[in-house]
């Protein structure tokens, strides 16, 4: 698992990089600052992010939630305090966990393991909500279309529907592409 590891402290980033080696991790990259995160990750390749920061400031904060949107990863903050709207913020950020305390080397497998594990498991449900929303975007225009041939052609919904699909079948092409065709030319 290549880490890229974010530590305000040059002192404790060192200890922090050989905890995260000595636990199996490999730390392609060392940054002093979140500015730009999303750039460090394309440019490190990394799989995995750990903050060690002692108060995630607003900035750290929003260039995370930048990099949850343009390059999801999972990112674990390990921080010196944090408050229950701090916390809250980092999860709106796309945080995968957020460890009060900071960062044990006894600590750093499990929680990266579970953290990697939770940010699957929410990009699973995030794919499966685009899907649903996609397929009903679809239902939705192929029903448009089909009121319009029904009145157009004056067919019945069955017959509306059958020839849009003989047309997509023609052209090879989904139904709500002809749909959306259909709906251009209204």
């Amino acid at each position: 698992m290549r880490v890229l590891l974010v530590d305000t402290d040059a002192a404790r980033a060192r200890q922090v990089k050989a905890g995260l080696e000595a636990a199996g991790f490999q730390v392609v990259a060392v940054s002093s600052d979140t500015a730009d995160l999303t750039r460090l990750v394309r440019e490190s390749q990394a799989d995995v992010i750990v903050c060690d920061l002692d108060d995630p400031s607003r900035d750290a904060l929003e260039s995370m939630r930048v990099l949850n949107r343009d390059e999801p990863r999972p990112v674990v903050v390990f921080a010196s305090r944090g408050d229950a709207d701090q916390i809250e913020a980092a999860l709106e950020a796309g945080v995968a966990a957020y460890v009060v305390e900071g960062l044990a080397p006894a600590r750093v497998r499990p929680v990266l393991e579970v953290a990697i594990r939770r940010f699957r498991a929410f990009q699973a449900l995030r794919a499966e909500r685009d899907a649903a929303r996609n397929s009903l975007a679809e239902r939705t225009v192929i029903e448009r279309a089909k009121g319009v041939l029904m009145q157009r052609r004056r067919l019945s919904e069955p017959e509306a529907y059958k020839l849009m699909r003989r047309w997509a079948m023609d052209r090879g092409l989904k139904i709500a592409a002809i749909a959306e065709q259909i709906l251009l030319e209204k």
